[in-house]
């Protein structure tokens, strides 16, 4: 009869291999824990609860690995450094897009991957307290620092994304431009000022943002954001809308809701809003992500319902 797999302890989620050691669990036991799949290893020397892992989404498993790397070097709130770039701006809750799941982190001394580990990048731009805030427990560069150090490294939509988030949570425009404008000649200064130049806090989701970008890029009629509207069912808000032409656009991607899946409740409700601005006269079109890089035909789509097309 085969040995009995060992169960995890009943309390905790996290643990490094000595933690794992000290309760009692030999190497024989740990590697027996994730054959079963009852543990998974983050990173070297750094285990979570498989259960846990398997009911997080993707935007928390990234953050969760920040919190693995934290705990398998014992990072504390006064750690040698900070976590930046993209590592900060998920610590901060930041709208990111196409980005992987790399360690930044920011440092006074010369940066040393190895010592951090493969999967880690070390960064050296000088940087003082006031730009340093704690999430969780950790150090990590403020918002406007954050939002800075990724508009340098990502490409244009990415930094647009991150930039129209990180204002519509509070960060600074005025110091986010004082830092773009003592920058000249480093990479990314061009991106990161087009992003603070294009840049709009009223935007609620990377989706809404990259279709502004499109509809600026294709130098279409730009649409109001966010606009009030008044029907017998009440007050609405509308992602974008054309008021001479009574065009709404409306942004569908799964981004819109966030980490939860729309309820029956909210579906009826975007019904009964839009049956009742439809009777006011207005027309909508909905985009999702995929429309967004069918370029040519978003721009018919688009032009077509401006100039006045049938209901989409």
């Amino acid at each position: 009869m085969p040995p009995k797999s060992p169960e995890l302890p009943p309390t905790g989620n996290l643990w490094r291999t000595e933690q794992l050691l000290d309760l009692g669990y030999g190497s024989r036991a740990i590697r027996a824990l994730l054959d079963s799949g009852a543990l998974i290893r983050l990173r070297y020397g750094c285990y979570l609860r498989a259960s846990l892992w398997a009911a997080q989404s993707s935007r928390i498993r990234s953050r969760q690995l920040i919190f693995a790397h934290a705990h398998g070097t014992l990072t504390t709130s006064s750690g040698a450094f900070v976590y930046s770039h993209t590592s900060a701006a998920r610590l901060h809750g930041l709208y990111l897009w196409d980005v992987d799941d790399a360690i930044h982190v920011l440092q006074q001394g010369r940066p040393s991957n190895e010592r951090h580990g493969r999967d880690v990048r070390s960064h050296t731009r000088p940087f003082g307290e006031h730009e340093v805030t704690v999430v969780g427990g950790l150090r990590v560069t403020s918002l406007e620092r954050t939002a800075t150090d990724c508009a340098l490294m990502l490409n244009y939509r990415q930094a647009l994304i991150v930039v129209d988030h990180a204002l519509r949570l509070g960060a600074d425009p005025a110091s986010m431009q004082a830092v773009a404008d003592s920058l000249d000649g480093r990479r990314g200064i061009r991106t990161f000022r087009k992003a603070l130049q294009n840049a709009d806090g009223r935007s609620e989701s990377a989706g809404e943002t990259l279709t502004r970008e499109l509809i600026l890029r294709l130098r279409i009629k730009p649409p109001e954001l966010q606009v009030e509207v008044l029907s017998r069912a009440g007050r609405h808000r509308l992602d974008f809308a054309w008021k001479e032409e009574k065009l709404a656009l409306e942004f569908d991607g799964k981004t819109k809701y966030f980490d939860y899946k729309p309820t029956p409740e909210v579906l009826f409700q975007e019904r009964r809003r839009e049956k009742a601005l439809t009777e006011e006269g207005w027309r909508f079109l909905r985009v999702e992500w995929q429309d967004l890089f069918r370029e040519h035909e978003f721009k018919s789509r688009l032009l077509r319902a401006l100039a006045g097309g049938s209901h989409e």
